[in-house]
């Protein structure tokens, strides 16, 4: 059985995004940049909401990423990929699949059937739905010793408690943490 994670960098005061979808403020040194490119060797399969893929797909074929990030922007341009959207008409990041109905019944099929593990990244209002199902297995948020005041949230509209077990810490050179929890 597949497991599916979460990995979202977030602000002290839980925001994900800053205003106008601005994530410049997350601190992404060598450090957390080689602790990226091992994770993406594991092989996963990447989920992103339409909004995320659009900025990740932007970003990571580009020559910039390339030069700038080479292992984490092979191991993003390589990855299996699944995006949801009820608006995209395909998807052109290779590797790629889109998914436009039924979302939460397409992962908990992916997720009874063999094969790679699937990590969500960033795709807030994804994670919300996922979470208020008990569809995910871990999550992991990176902290970054920043305070926005205003942004998009992590868990916007959740309406349901979510109660988590500490697993894991990590704390970066950058000041950032990593804290890792697992459903109780």
């Amino acid at each position: 059985m597949r497991k599916l994670g979460v990995f979202n960098f977030i602000s002290l005061d839980g925001f994900y995004k800053g205003p106008n979808e601005d994530i410049s403020w997350h601190r992404h040194a060598e450090e957390e940049a080689e602790f990226s490119a091992k994770n993406l060797k594991s092989e996963g399969i990447l989920l992103f909401g339409r909004v995320t893929y659009e900025m990740m797909y932007s970003f990571w074929p580009t020559k910039m990423a390339i030069e700038s990030l080479p292992e984490v922007a092979e191991g993003m341009n390589n990855a299996e990929k699944i995006v949801f959207s009820k608006t995209l008409k395909k998807a052109e990041w290779n590797n790629t699949k889109l998914i436009s109905n039924n979302i939460i019944e397409e992962i908990k099929k992916l997720k009874q059937s063999p094969g790679k593990d699937m990590t969500i990244l960033g795709s807030g209002s994804i994670l919300t739905q996922f979470a208020e199902a008990r569809l995910i297995d871990e999550y992991q948020f990176m902290i970054d010793p920043v305070v926005l005041g205003k942004g998009t949230q992590i868990f916007k509209g959740i309406r349901e408690k979510l109660d988590l077990d500490l697993t894991n810490t990590r704390i970066f050179k950058s000041g950032t943490v990593l804290l890792c929890y697992q459903p109780k």
